[in-house]
């Protein structure tokens, strides 16, 4: 995942950012490449999709869904269980610092090579920006196991 709005050491500057996806461990609900809009220091529940610090290398950012709470910090997974476990099953919880904000939306671009059509750019515009919306069940269905 890159980060397209600045952030200081401390914090961001400003309270929403851009980022952009990277890799698989999201799908179906992210895609590589999607762009993402952060809420920065957005109140958190289980079942966000958020953007975090990874807890062994702080300098890369994460996209998980928030499972729920472990001992002071975040149990977070991948929606794509087949992807590889670079979430809470491979590190554990993440502290609550390191998360740093809530995944309010995702953009997708037309993808390359597909004819710019009217129909084509009429449904990408009826499906590139949808809300990332949180899901409450996923802390019930962890339990349930």
């Amino acid at each position: 995942m890159t980060e397209q709005g600045g952030e200081r050491e401390r914090g961001p500057r400003v309270p929403f950012g851009l980022a952009e996806v990277t890799g698989p461990s999201m799908v179906p609900t992210l895609h590589h490449g999607d762009q993402l809009l952060v809420h920065y220091g957005a109140p958190l529940r289980a079942g966000d999709v958020a953007v975090l610090r990874h807890p062994l290398q702080q300098d890369l950012l994460i996209v998980k869904r928030l499972v729920e709470r472990r001992g002071g910090g975040w149990w977070v997974l991948g929606d794509n269980r087949a992807a590889e476990a670079v979430d809470s099953r491979a590190f554990g919880p993440v502290p609550e610092d390191l998360v740093l904000g809530r995944v309010r939306a995702r953009y997708r671009g037309i993808r390359p090579g597909r004819q710019r059509s009217v129909g084509v750019v009429l449904s990408w515009l009826v499906s590139a920006v949808r809300p990332v919306l949180a899901d409450r069940s996923v802390s019930r269905r962890l339990r349930a196991r």
